[in-house]
Protein backbone atom coordinates (compact mmCIF):
# COMPACT_ATOMS: atom_id res chain seq x y z
CA UNK A 1 0.00 0.00 0.00
CA UNK A 2 2.90 2.37 0.77
CA UNK A 3 4.38 1.77 -2.67
CA UNK A 4 0.97 2.33 -4.26
CA UNK A 5 0.31 5.65 -2.47
CA UNK A 6 3.81 6.99 -3.18
CA UNK A 7 3.34 6.09 -6.82
CA UNK A 8 0.03 7.95 -6.97
CA UNK A 9 1.66 10.99 -5.37
CA UNK A 10 4.27 11.15 -8.12
CA UNK A 11 1.46 11.73 -10.61
CA UNK A 12 1.12 15.31 -9.29
CA UNK A 13 4.46 16.18 -10.87
CA UNK A 14 5.45 16.60 -14.54
CA UNK A 15 6.71 13.43 -16.22
CA UNK A 16 5.07 11.47 -13.43
CA UNK A 17 4.27 8.47 -15.64
CA UNK A 18 7.93 8.26 -16.67
CA UNK A 19 9.02 8.37 -13.04
CA UNK A 20 6.50 5.67 -12.20
CA UNK A 21 7.64 3.47 -15.05
CA UNK A 22 11.38 3.83 -14.44
CA UNK A 23 11.56 3.74 -10.70
CA UNK A 24 8.62 2.06 -9.04
CA UNK A 25 7.60 -0.51 -11.63
CA UNK A 26 11.07 -1.97 -12.16
CA UNK A 27 11.07 -3.25 -8.58
CA UNK A 28 7.70 -5.01 -8.81
CA UNK A 29 6.72 -8.45 -10.15
CA UNK A 30 4.79 -8.35 -13.42
CA UNK A 31 1.44 -9.21 -11.79
CA UNK A 32 1.80 -6.32 -9.33
CA UNK A 33 2.81 -4.01 -12.17
CA UNK A 34 -0.42 -4.81 -14.00
CA UNK A 35 -2.48 -4.25 -10.86
CA UNK A 36 -0.70 -0.99 -10.02
CA UNK A 37 -0.94 0.45 -13.52
CA UNK A 38 -4.56 -0.63 -13.78
CA UNK A 39 -5.38 1.14 -10.51
CA UNK A 40 -3.60 4.33 -11.53
CA UNK A 41 -5.14 4.44 -15.00
CA UNK A 42 -8.62 3.86 -13.62
CA UNK A 43 -8.13 6.56 -10.97
CA UNK A 44 -7.11 9.11 -13.59
CA UNK A 45 -9.49 8.02 -16.30
CA UNK A 46 -6.61 7.00 -18.57
CA UNK A 47 -8.07 3.69 -19.72
CA UNK A 48 -8.61 3.53 -23.48
CA UNK A 49 -12.13 3.48 -24.85
CA UNK A 50 -13.65 -0.01 -24.92
CA UNK A 51 -13.04 -1.91 -28.12
CA UNK A 52 -16.15 -2.71 -30.17
CA UNK A 53 -14.96 -6.34 -29.99
CA UNK A 54 -15.13 -6.41 -26.17
CA UNK A 55 -18.00 -8.70 -25.16
CA UNK A 56 -21.23 -7.05 -24.03
CA UNK A 57 -24.79 -8.41 -23.85
CA UNK A 58 -25.63 -6.18 -26.79
CA UNK A 59 -22.93 -7.26 -29.24
CA UNK A 60 -23.14 -10.93 -28.28
CA UNK A 61 -26.89 -11.28 -28.72
CA UNK A 62 -28.20 -12.94 -31.90
CA UNK A 63 -31.28 -15.13 -32.42
CA UNK A 64 -29.89 -18.64 -32.82
CA UNK A 65 -31.72 -19.31 -36.07
CA UNK A 66 -30.05 -16.19 -37.52
CA UNK A 67 -26.73 -16.60 -35.75
CA UNK A 68 -23.43 -15.73 -37.46
CA UNK A 69 -22.23 -19.08 -36.08
CA UNK A 70 -23.20 -22.15 -38.15
CA UNK A 71 -22.96 -24.26 -34.97
CA UNK A 72 -25.72 -22.29 -33.28
CA UNK A 73 -27.92 -22.23 -36.38
CA UNK A 74 -27.62 -26.02 -36.42
CA UNK A 75 -28.39 -26.18 -32.73
CA UNK A 76 -31.53 -24.09 -33.23
CA UNK A 77 -32.61 -26.54 -35.93
CA UNK A 78 -31.91 -29.45 -33.55
CA UNK A 79 -34.09 -27.88 -30.86
CA UNK A 80 -36.92 -27.49 -33.37
CA UNK A 81 -36.54 -31.17 -34.25
CA UNK A 82 -36.20 -32.65 -30.76
CA UNK A 83 -38.10 -30.41 -28.35
CA UNK A 84 -41.82 -29.89 -27.75
CA UNK A 85 -43.62 -26.69 -26.84
CA UNK A 86 -44.47 -26.63 -23.09
CA UNK A 87 -47.89 -25.11 -23.85
CA UNK A 88 -49.16 -26.94 -26.95
CA UNK A 89 -46.93 -30.06 -26.79
CA UNK A 90 -46.33 -29.52 -30.52
CA UNK A 91 -43.03 -28.96 -32.31
CA UNK A 92 -41.15 -25.73 -31.65
CA UNK A 93 -41.35 -23.16 -34.43
CA UNK A 94 -41.06 -19.85 -32.59
CA UNK A 95 -37.91 -18.11 -31.34
CA UNK A 96 -38.33 -16.12 -28.14
CA UNK A 97 -37.47 -12.48 -29.02
CA UNK A 98 -36.20 -11.87 -25.46
CA UNK A 99 -33.74 -14.78 -25.30
CA UNK A 100 -33.08 -15.44 -29.00
CA UNK A 101 -33.62 -19.20 -28.46
CA UNK A 102 -36.43 -21.34 -29.94
CA UNK A 103 -38.82 -22.08 -27.06
CA UNK A 104 -42.47 -22.37 -28.24
CA UNK A 105 -44.69 -23.59 -31.04
CA UNK A 106 -45.98 -20.12 -31.94
CA UNK A 107 -46.10 -16.56 -30.75
CA UNK A 108 -49.55 -17.23 -29.28
CA UNK A 109 -48.16 -20.12 -27.24
CA UNK A 110 -45.23 -17.96 -26.13
CA UNK A 111 -47.59 -15.20 -24.95
CA UNK A 112 -49.81 -17.72 -23.17
CA UNK A 113 -46.93 -19.26 -21.17
CA UNK A 114 -47.41 -17.32 -17.92
CA UNK A 115 -44.85 -19.37 -15.98
CA UNK A 116 -42.16 -18.57 -18.57
CA UNK A 117 -42.75 -14.82 -18.29
CA UNK A 118 -43.43 -14.60 -14.56
CA UNK A 119 -40.29 -16.58 -13.70
CA UNK A 120 -38.30 -14.49 -16.19
CA UNK A 121 -36.68 -17.67 -17.46
CA UNK A 122 -35.84 -15.81 -20.65
CA UNK A 123 -33.22 -13.80 -18.73
CA UNK A 124 -31.13 -16.91 -18.04
CA UNK A 125 -31.77 -18.21 -21.55
CA UNK A 126 -30.40 -14.92 -22.85
CA UNK A 127 -27.25 -15.55 -20.83
CA UNK A 128 -26.97 -18.99 -22.45
CA UNK A 129 -27.25 -17.25 -25.81
CA UNK A 130 -24.60 -14.59 -25.23
CA UNK A 131 -22.16 -17.01 -23.55
CA UNK A 132 -22.30 -19.34 -26.55
CA UNK A 133 -21.82 -16.47 -29.01
CA UNK A 134 -18.91 -15.12 -26.97
CA UNK A 135 -17.08 -18.46 -27.12
CA UNK A 136 -17.44 -18.38 -30.92
CA UNK A 137 -16.69 -14.68 -31.34
CA UNK A 138 -12.99 -15.05 -32.15
CA UNK A 139 -11.99 -12.55 -29.44
CA UNK A 140 -8.70 -13.02 -27.59
CA UNK A 141 -9.06 -15.17 -24.47
CA UNK A 142 -6.27 -13.99 -22.15
CA UNK A 143 -8.15 -15.57 -19.23
CA UNK A 144 -7.02 -18.98 -20.54
CA UNK A 145 -3.39 -18.12 -19.81
CA UNK A 146 -3.33 -20.06 -16.55
CA UNK A 147 -0.66 -19.54 -13.85
CA UNK A 148 1.99 -22.14 -13.13
CA UNK A 149 3.47 -23.24 -9.79
CA UNK A 150 2.23 -21.49 -6.69
CA UNK A 151 4.78 -19.29 -4.92
CA UNK A 152 5.74 -21.13 -1.71
CA UNK A 153 5.10 -18.21 0.62
CA UNK A 154 1.59 -17.58 -0.73
CA UNK A 155 -1.36 -19.60 0.56
CA UNK A 156 -4.20 -20.53 -1.79
CA UNK A 157 -7.62 -19.40 -0.56
CA UNK A 158 -10.31 -21.89 -1.60
CA UNK A 159 -13.33 -20.10 -0.16
CA UNK A 160 -14.75 -19.29 -3.59
CA UNK A 161 -13.79 -18.65 -7.22
CA UNK A 162 -12.85 -14.99 -6.67
CA UNK A 163 -10.43 -15.67 -3.84
CA UNK A 164 -8.97 -18.69 -5.60
CA UNK A 165 -8.28 -16.67 -8.76
CA UNK A 166 -6.75 -13.85 -6.73
CA UNK A 167 -4.47 -15.98 -4.55
CA UNK A 168 -3.38 -18.10 -7.51
CA UNK A 169 -2.64 -14.96 -9.54
CA UNK A 170 -4.97 -15.71 -12.44
CA UNK A 171 -5.66 -13.13 -15.11
CA UNK A 172 -8.05 -10.53 -13.69
CA UNK A 173 -11.50 -11.64 -14.85
CA UNK A 174 -13.75 -8.63 -14.66
CA UNK A 175 -16.67 -9.77 -16.82
CA UNK A 176 -19.25 -12.52 -16.61
CA UNK A 177 -18.07 -13.75 -20.02
CA UNK A 178 -14.55 -14.45 -18.76
CA UNK A 179 -15.83 -16.13 -15.61
CA UNK A 180 -18.25 -18.31 -17.56
CA UNK A 181 -15.56 -19.54 -19.93
CA UNK A 182 -12.93 -20.27 -17.26
CA UNK A 183 -15.14 -21.68 -14.49
CA UNK A 184 -16.75 -24.19 -16.85
CA UNK A 185 -13.30 -25.48 -17.76
CA UNK A 186 -11.83 -25.45 -14.24
CA UNK A 187 -14.94 -26.70 -12.45
CA UNK A 188 -13.88 -30.34 -12.76
CA UNK A 189 -10.32 -30.16 -11.34
CA UNK A 190 -11.28 -27.53 -8.78
CA UNK A 191 -14.26 -29.49 -7.48
CA UNK A 192 -11.80 -32.32 -6.77
CA UNK A 193 -9.15 -30.02 -5.34
CA UNK A 194 -11.52 -28.07 -3.09
CA UNK A 195 -12.76 -31.27 -1.44
CA UNK A 196 -9.34 -32.85 -0.90
CA UNK A 197 -7.39 -29.73 0.12
CA UNK A 198 -6.48 -29.04 3.74
CA UNK A 199 -8.06 -25.58 3.39
CA UNK A 200 -11.26 -26.95 1.90
CA UNK A 201 -14.31 -24.66 2.10
CA UNK A 202 -16.35 -27.62 3.40
CA UNK A 203 -16.32 -28.12 7.15
CA UNK A 204 -17.53 -30.79 9.58
CA UNK A 205 -21.17 -31.22 10.62
CA UNK A 206 -23.18 -29.50 12.00
CA UNK A 207 -21.83 -26.29 10.44
CA UNK A 208 -20.68 -27.98 7.26
CA UNK A 209 -21.64 -30.94 5.06
CA UNK A 210 -18.79 -33.30 6.04
CA UNK A 211 -19.86 -36.20 8.28
CA UNK A 212 -17.64 -37.98 10.79
CA UNK A 213 -17.10 -40.82 8.30
CA UNK A 214 -16.30 -38.21 5.66
CA UNK A 215 -13.69 -36.68 7.91
CA UNK A 216 -12.07 -40.12 8.31
CA UNK A 217 -11.86 -40.62 4.55
CA UNK A 218 -10.54 -37.12 3.91
CA UNK A 219 -8.01 -37.42 6.73
CA UNK A 220 -6.62 -40.57 5.10
CA UNK A 221 -6.34 -38.86 1.71
CA UNK A 222 -4.74 -35.73 3.19
CA UNK A 223 -2.24 -37.92 5.02
CA UNK A 224 -0.92 -38.86 1.57
CA UNK A 225 -1.36 -35.42 0.01
CA UNK A 226 0.76 -33.65 2.66
CA UNK A 227 3.62 -36.05 3.46
CA UNK A 228 5.92 -33.40 4.91
CA UNK A 229 3.37 -32.27 7.49
CA UNK A 230 3.43 -35.61 9.31
CA UNK A 231 4.98 -35.71 12.75
CA UNK A 232 7.03 -38.66 11.59
CA UNK A 233 8.16 -39.54 8.08
CA UNK A 234 8.78 -43.19 8.95
CA UNK A 235 5.86 -44.30 6.77
CA UNK A 236 6.76 -42.18 3.72
CA UNK A 237 7.67 -45.26 1.72
CA UNK A 238 4.52 -47.17 2.62
CA UNK A 239 2.63 -45.52 -0.24
CA UNK A 240 5.19 -45.51 -3.01
CA UNK A 241 2.85 -44.77 -5.92
CA UNK A 242 0.86 -41.82 -7.29
CA UNK A 243 -2.55 -40.91 -5.97
CA UNK A 244 -5.25 -42.28 -8.28
CA UNK A 245 -8.32 -40.18 -9.05
CA UNK A 246 -10.96 -42.27 -10.82
CA UNK A 247 -13.56 -40.35 -12.81
CA UNK A 248 -16.42 -42.65 -13.78
CA UNK A 249 -18.78 -41.94 -16.66
CA UNK A 250 -16.23 -39.45 -17.97
CA UNK A 251 -17.37 -37.29 -20.88
CA UNK A 252 -16.57 -33.58 -21.18
CA UNK A 253 -14.02 -33.78 -18.35
CA UNK A 254 -12.03 -36.34 -20.35
CA UNK A 255 -11.67 -33.84 -23.22
CA UNK A 256 -10.05 -31.12 -21.10
CA UNK A 257 -6.44 -30.36 -22.07
CA UNK A 258 -3.63 -31.39 -19.78
CA UNK A 259 -2.76 -27.87 -18.60
CA UNK A 260 -6.27 -27.56 -17.13
CA UNK A 261 -5.86 -30.74 -15.07
CA UNK A 262 -2.39 -29.55 -14.09
CA UNK A 263 -4.07 -26.82 -12.02
CA UNK A 264 -5.13 -29.61 -9.64
CA UNK A 265 -1.55 -30.78 -9.16
CA UNK A 266 -0.38 -27.23 -8.43
CA UNK A 267 -2.57 -27.35 -5.31
CA UNK A 268 -0.64 -30.41 -4.07
CA UNK A 269 2.98 -29.90 -5.16
CA UNK A 270 4.29 -32.78 -3.03
CA UNK A 271 2.07 -35.42 -4.66
CA UNK A 272 1.99 -37.10 -8.06
CA UNK A 273 -1.32 -38.05 -9.71
CA UNK A 274 -2.87 -40.49 -12.12
CA UNK A 275 -6.29 -39.40 -13.34
CA UNK A 276 -8.22 -42.37 -14.68
CA UNK A 277 -11.12 -41.52 -16.99
CA UNK A 278 -13.49 -44.49 -17.20
CA UNK A 279 -16.48 -44.92 -19.49
CA UNK A 280 -17.63 -45.56 -23.03
CA UNK A 281 -17.49 -41.83 -23.87
CA UNK A 282 -14.10 -40.98 -22.39
CA UNK A 283 -12.00 -41.52 -25.53
CA UNK A 284 -12.83 -39.24 -28.45
CA UNK A 285 -11.34 -39.45 -31.94
CA UNK A 286 -11.14 -35.77 -32.81
CA UNK A 287 -10.61 -36.36 -36.52
CA UNK A 288 -13.72 -38.53 -36.89
CA UNK A 289 -15.56 -36.78 -34.03
CA UNK A 290 -16.74 -40.03 -32.51
CA UNK A 291 -16.04 -42.08 -29.40
CA UNK A 292 -13.78 -45.09 -29.78
CA UNK A 293 -12.92 -48.17 -27.71
CA UNK A 294 -9.46 -49.37 -26.87
CA UNK A 295 -8.56 -52.80 -25.53
CA UNK A 296 -5.71 -51.28 -23.53
CA UNK A 297 -5.55 -48.07 -21.47
CA UNK A 298 -4.52 -44.96 -23.41
CA UNK A 299 -1.95 -42.95 -21.46
CA UNK A 300 -1.16 -39.25 -21.89
CA UNK A 301 1.76 -38.09 -19.78
CA UNK A 302 1.54 -34.41 -18.84
CA UNK A 303 4.85 -34.36 -16.95
CA UNK A 304 6.60 -36.29 -14.20
CA UNK A 305 3.85 -35.46 -11.71
CA UNK A 306 0.69 -36.24 -13.69
CA UNK A 307 -0.71 -38.79 -16.14
CA UNK A 308 -4.13 -38.91 -17.78
CA UNK A 309 -5.25 -42.51 -18.41
CA UNK A 310 -8.33 -43.42 -20.47
CA UNK A 311 -10.30 -46.66 -20.03
CA UNK A 312 -13.11 -46.99 -22.59
CA UNK A 313 -15.36 -49.52 -20.84
CA UNK A 314 -17.53 -49.58 -17.72
CA UNK A 315 -15.89 -49.56 -14.28
CA UNK A 316 -17.35 -52.90 -13.15
CA UNK A 317 -15.62 -54.59 -16.12
CA UNK A 318 -12.21 -53.47 -14.87
CA UNK A 319 -13.17 -54.13 -11.26
CA UNK A 320 -14.16 -57.73 -11.99
CA UNK A 321 -10.92 -58.22 -13.93
CA UNK A 322 -9.05 -56.79 -10.88
CA UNK A 323 -7.24 -54.29 -13.09
CA UNK A 324 -7.11 -51.67 -10.33
CA UNK A 325 -6.57 -53.80 -7.23
CA UNK A 326 -5.49 -53.28 -4.56
CA UNK A 327 -7.53 -50.19 -3.69
CA UNK A 328 -6.12 -47.92 -1.01
CA UNK A 329 -8.32 -45.37 0.83
CA UNK A 330 -5.17 -43.31 1.41
CA UNK A 331 -4.36 -43.05 -2.29
CA UNK A 332 -7.56 -43.73 -4.26
CA UNK A 333 -10.66 -41.54 -4.61
CA UNK A 334 -13.63 -41.67 -6.98
CA UNK A 335 -15.63 -38.89 -8.65
CA UNK A 336 -18.75 -39.02 -10.80
CA UNK A 337 -19.73 -35.72 -12.40
CA UNK A 338 -23.56 -35.43 -12.77
CA UNK A 339 -23.85 -39.17 -13.45
CA UNK A 340 -27.62 -39.48 -13.43
CA UNK A 341 -27.90 -42.32 -10.88
CA UNK A 342 -31.65 -41.70 -10.74
CA UNK A 343 -32.26 -40.65 -14.35
CA UNK A 344 -34.53 -43.15 -16.16
CA UNK A 345 -32.21 -43.42 -19.16
CA UNK A 346 -29.03 -44.13 -17.15
CA UNK A 347 -30.14 -45.54 -13.80
CA UNK A 348 -29.89 -49.20 -14.82
CA UNK A 349 -26.30 -48.69 -16.00
CA UNK A 350 -25.24 -47.20 -12.67
CA UNK A 351 -27.28 -48.91 -9.99
CA UNK A 352 -26.35 -52.52 -10.74
CA UNK A 353 -22.84 -53.93 -11.12
CA UNK A 354 -21.14 -50.53 -11.29
CA UNK A 355 -22.49 -49.28 -7.95
CA UNK A 356 -21.77 -52.60 -6.28
CA UNK A 357 -18.19 -52.42 -7.52
CA UNK A 358 -17.82 -48.83 -6.36
CA UNK A 359 -18.98 -49.63 -2.84
CA UNK A 360 -16.72 -52.69 -2.67
CA UNK A 361 -13.64 -50.47 -3.05
CA UNK A 362 -14.34 -48.87 0.39
CA UNK A 363 -12.82 -45.67 -1.02
CA UNK A 364 -14.39 -42.21 -0.93
CA UNK A 365 -16.85 -41.43 -3.74
CA UNK A 366 -17.98 -37.89 -4.53
CA UNK A 367 -20.68 -36.99 -7.02
CA UNK A 368 -22.12 -33.78 -8.47
CA UNK A 369 -25.49 -32.71 -9.86
CA UNK A 370 -26.86 -30.08 -12.22
CA UNK A 371 -29.13 -28.68 -9.51
CA UNK A 372 -30.41 -29.46 -6.00
CA UNK A 373 -33.16 -31.78 -7.20
CA UNK A 374 -30.74 -33.69 -9.42
CA UNK A 375 -28.24 -34.36 -6.62
CA UNK A 376 -31.03 -35.18 -4.15
CA UNK A 377 -32.53 -37.77 -6.49
CA UNK A 378 -29.12 -39.37 -7.09
CA UNK A 379 -28.27 -39.60 -3.39
CA UNK A 380 -31.72 -40.92 -2.44
CA UNK A 381 -31.69 -43.74 -4.97
CA UNK A 382 -28.26 -44.90 -3.75
CA UNK A 383 -29.51 -44.83 -0.15
CA UNK A 384 -32.71 -46.64 -1.06
CA UNK A 385 -30.90 -49.52 -2.78
CA UNK A 386 -27.63 -49.72 -0.83
CA UNK A 387 -28.35 -47.90 2.44
CA UNK A 388 -27.10 -50.74 4.64
CA UNK A 389 -23.90 -51.04 2.62
CA UNK A 390 -22.82 -47.38 2.53
CA UNK A 391 -21.75 -44.47 4.72
CA UNK A 392 -22.55 -40.84 3.93
CA UNK A 393 -19.38 -38.75 3.68
CA UNK A 394 -20.77 -35.42 2.55
CA UNK A 395 -24.36 -34.20 2.64
CA UNK A 396 -25.59 -32.55 -0.57
CA UNK A 397 -24.49 -28.90 -0.71
CA UNK A 398 -23.99 -26.21 -3.30
CA UNK A 399 -20.58 -26.64 -4.89
CA UNK A 400 -18.21 -23.71 -4.28
CA UNK A 401 -16.62 -24.56 -7.63
CA UNK A 402 -19.62 -25.17 -9.83
CA UNK A 403 -19.51 -23.66 -13.30
CA UNK A 404 -20.98 -20.14 -13.59
CA UNK A 405 -21.84 -20.70 -17.25
CA UNK A 406 -25.52 -21.38 -17.93
CA UNK A 407 -26.42 -24.28 -20.23
CA UNK A 408 -29.64 -25.61 -21.72
CA UNK A 409 -31.02 -29.00 -22.70
CA UNK A 410 -31.65 -29.14 -26.46
CA UNK A 411 -34.52 -31.59 -25.88
CA UNK A 412 -36.14 -29.09 -23.52
CA UNK A 413 -34.76 -25.57 -24.09
CA UNK A 414 -36.46 -24.27 -20.95
CA UNK A 415 -34.43 -26.68 -18.81
CA UNK A 416 -31.44 -24.60 -17.75
CA UNK A 417 -28.58 -25.69 -15.52
CA UNK A 418 -24.93 -25.25 -14.57
CA UNK A 419 -22.34 -28.01 -14.48
CA UNK A 420 -21.40 -29.34 -11.03
CA UNK A 421 -23.78 -27.02 -9.20
CA UNK A 422 -24.19 -29.37 -6.18
CA UNK A 423 -21.91 -31.99 -4.63
CA UNK A 424 -22.27 -34.93 -2.20
CA UNK A 425 -20.21 -37.94 -1.05
CA UNK A 426 -20.49 -41.54 0.17
CA UNK A 427 -18.52 -44.82 0.30
CA UNK A 428 -18.94 -48.51 0.98
CA UNK A 429 -19.44 -49.17 4.68
CA UNK A 430 -16.30 -50.07 6.58
CA UNK A 431 -17.27 -52.51 9.32
CA UNK A 432 -15.48 -52.40 12.66
CA UNK A 433 -13.83 -55.52 14.06
CA UNK A 434 -16.06 -57.30 16.56
CA UNK A 435 -14.45 -59.12 19.50
CA UNK A 436 -15.92 -62.53 20.21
Amino acid sequence: MTVLMSSINTLRHPMSMNILNKNTLTSLPSSQKRSLMGFVKNALGLDPSPSPDDPTPENRFHPWDQSPSPDLRERAARIRTLAKCPVTKKEINYTCPLSGIPTHHSREAWEADKDYHQSKRYEILKKVNIYEHDLRSGRPFPEFDFPLDQIHDRVVNLTNWDLFFYTRNFYSMDTEFQLAAVTKMLSYPMTIGSILHQFSPYSLNPKGPITLEGLKSLAALRYSLYPFQRKSNISLKLHDRPMRIFILGARAEAQLPGHVWKQLQFLFPDQTFEIHFIGTECLLNNEKNKYIKSAIPVVKKIDETMKLIYHSDYFHVYHEAQDFVPYDPYLDVFFTFHPGFAAPETSDLWMGDTMKALLETKCAIFTTGFNKQDITNDVEIVKARYGKEMDTLMDPIKNSYGSTKWELNDMNPQEIFQFNMYVAGFRGKRYHTIKR
